[in-house]
């Protein structure tokens, strides 16, 4: 019979252990993914705004040395992240690839010219900056027209800022229910002992001896859990790169690094932290409160 009952306990602490990892690797692990979100919510957004482009149109008579000229300043500015000159009878062939038609069979001759197309770095994809840019070509008497899309650029700018304030809004209230739900897994594999610590209060025990494998115990829990969430993390972060190369989510290995230590420590602060607090709460508690 006793036996049968002490199986039945081992397989009860088996179970309250088991929830306990479950929980923290599965707060931990969601945790990580919204912190990898924060680490490359900027990359994402630079990686579209880079994509907008500023088509510097030329005249006719531009000259092969002034163009050459205008493509080799541009090239060397500090705002300019890549440009390509697209002749007339390349613009011509991408409007024909586009269209399925050959538009110069009815025209005659190719009415389109010579640009360059210019992308910036994400940082200057601003209105004043591109106004600054159209501007400057502008002033040069070979420059016919310059060509961009403001109401994007706005548009882009504006649902950056929104989606980085809801983010990190999002981030701090996860963590708060993260904290929460590990504390009160904790607590609960906690309140199936509280017999079990009133008693060793009761003979003389001190509150750091009977605190200390509770604590114990319980970060080591939390280490595991964190290192399932790192390990789902690492899988997950492995195949976004794989299927999303473009947006080189591992060419900064020490914030990747960073991230994974603050979930490995977050697993043993708040296991530690919790542990601590609900362990308090059955020290301090009346014996005859024990039983609601």
């Amino acid at each position: 019979m006793s036996s049968s009952f002490d199986k039945y306990q081992k397989r009860r602490l088996i179970s309250s252990y088991f929830s306990v990892v479950l929980s923290i690797a599965l707060v931990l692990f969601l945790l990580g993914l919204l912190g990898l979100l924060v680490l490359n919510a900027k990359k994402v957004a630079d990686h579209f705004k880079e994509k907008v482009t500023v088509t510097i149109f030329l005249k006719d008579t531009a000259k092969d040395v002034e163009t050459k000229q205008l493509e080799k300043s541009l090239a060397m500015a500090d705002y300019v992240k890549s440009t390509v000159f697209v002749s007339k009878d390349q613009a011509a062939e991408f409007m024909k690839a586009e269209s399925g038609e050959d538009f110069m069979d009815f025209l005659g001759n190719n009415p389109l010219k010579n640009s360059i197309d210019v992308n910036l770095k994400a940082d200057f994809v601003t209105s004043e900056k591109l106004e600054s840019i159209a501007d400057q070509a502008l002033s040069k008497n070979f420059v016919d027209e310059v060509s961009y899309d403001n109401d994007l650029v706005n548009l882009m700018n504006d649902n950056v800022k929104k989606i980085s304030f809801w983010v990190l809004l999002i981030s701090a209230l996860f963590t708060l229910i993260a904290v929460l739900l590990i504390n009160s897994s904790i607590r609960l594999a906690v309140y199936s002992k509280r017999f079990t610590i009133k008693t060793m209060q009761m003979v003389g025990a001190t509150k750091y001896f009977i605190r200390k494998p509770f604590v114990w115990r319980n970060i080591k829990l939390g280490i595991i859990g964190a290192i399932l969430a790192l390990i789902g993390m690492a899988i997950v972060l492995y195949f976004i790169d794989k299927t999303f190369p473009e947006l080189a989510l591992l060419n900064k290995p020490v914030l990747i690094i960073a991230l994974f230590a603050l979930i490995f420590a977050l697993g043993i602060f708040i296991t530690w932290i919790s542990t601590f607090i609900a362990t308090q709460r059955f020290l301090n508690l009346n014996t005859d409160k024990l039983y609601y």
